[in-house]
């Protein structure tokens, strides 16, 4: 039986919410995560803040939507020295990170 892909969600919330640092944020997602073993489907972007419903979440700045092959695929990035490097290069500038992982 084949593996259910997962979809990973990752929300960040920064310090520096100016144009420049989410802008920044987007191209370090690309740089360093859009291009690894097992990737589906890949994207990251901002905050849509016109749509500001009671149901939705609008306490972050950027999402970073990724879908793996296989959750093998979403374990190995998670390791990955890229990933790392994302992590190290960034991480200074967010107040909050929320994982989303689903099967699907």
């Amino acid at each position: 039986m084949k593996e259910p892909m997962l979809v990973h969600n990752v929300y960040f919330t920064l310090k520096d919410s100016s144009d420049k640092a989410i802008e920044n944020l987007i191209d370090e997602c690309h740089t360093y995560l859009s291009d690894l073993p097992g990737l589906v489907d890949f994207s990251a972007g901002r905050l849509v803040p016109e749509n500001n419903r009671e149901v939705n979440v609008t306490d972050f700045h950027i999402g970073l939507h990724v879908i793996f092959s296989g959750k093998s695929f979403h374990d190995q990035y998670q390791d990955a020295k890229e990933h790392n490097i994302f992590v190290e290069r960034n991480k200074d500038n967010w107040t909050q990170v929320r994982v989303f992982d689903t099967y699907i």
